[in-house]
């Protein structure tokens, strides 16, 4: 899956609620303290990690290429 940016950044928690692969914000905060969220292949464990152009998101079976706005 894709995601297409809107600016520069988006946090990991607000791309997760954004993209409906949770709940809400407390539900993603526990999946990602919970180690359930990797970021470049690797697991992340920041809440508010910036996502930029380029990254990709893994979660509950899903992987998202996230992509600049004008690209």
């Amino acid at each position: 899956m894709e995601f297409k940016l809107k600016a520069e950044f988006i946090e990991l928690d607000n791309m997760l609620k954004v993209l409906e692969l949770v709940a809400g914000g407390s539900q993603a905060k526990q999946q990602i303290q919970a180690g359930l969220v990797k970021v470049n292949g690797a697991v992340e464990s920041r809440i508010r990690r910036k996502l930029h152009s380029g990254d990709c998101v893994e979660f509950g079976g899903q992987k998202v290429e996230l992509r600049g706005h004008d690209t």
